[in-house]
Formats: structure tokens, sequence, C-alpha cells
């Protein structure tokens, strides 16, 4: 393998990586499912269909990935949904 090809393939392999950040987003008793619906509107521009959605999954599931990207991305946006109140972590 030429040197070109082995820079390219590790360029492949970072950024294959770098999108398998996630946001999840968990259930607590709290919140209510307007604010979250509208806070996952707001902060990671979900469609409120979509929102929605998020919201009935952390429900009944207790858990959903609401964003998923490149780290720098979605630190800011996790930062956003911890402050208005909403229990979310990266992985």
């Amino acid at each position: 393998m030429s040197t070109k090809e082995k820079e390219l393939e590790e360029v492949l392999v970072a950024e294959s990586t770098s999108l398998n950040n996630e946001i999840i987003l968990y259930n607590d008793e709290v919140n209510t499912f307007d604010h979250v619906i509208n806070t996952l509107v707001k902060v990671c521009r979900h469609t409120s269909e979509q929102a929605e959605q998020c919201s009935l999954i952390v429900h009944y599931k207790g858990k959903c990935t609401v964003k998923t990207g490149q780290i720098d991305e979605l630190v800011p946006q996790c930062t956003q949904l911890l402050e208005a109140g909403l229990s979310a972590e990266i992985v």
C-alpha cells in the first residue's frame, strides 16, 4: 500500500469514527412533553414531528438518541439541553 493510500485510509477511518458520536436524551419525571419538544426543536433543529417522536421514545423506552454527528457540534447542543433542564449525555 502506498503512502497516499494509507493517508486516504486514515482520513476515511477518522471521518467514519468522528460521526459516531450521539446525544442521548434520558427520561425524567420533571419536564413536560411540551418543554422537551420545544427544546429539541430549538437546540437540535428537529421538526415538530421528530421532536414529538423522540419525546415519546424517551417517555416509553427511557432514552433516545436525539442527535448524531461530530463531537465539536454536539458538545454545545448537549450543553444547551442540560441548561434547559433535560438529562442528556454524549456517547
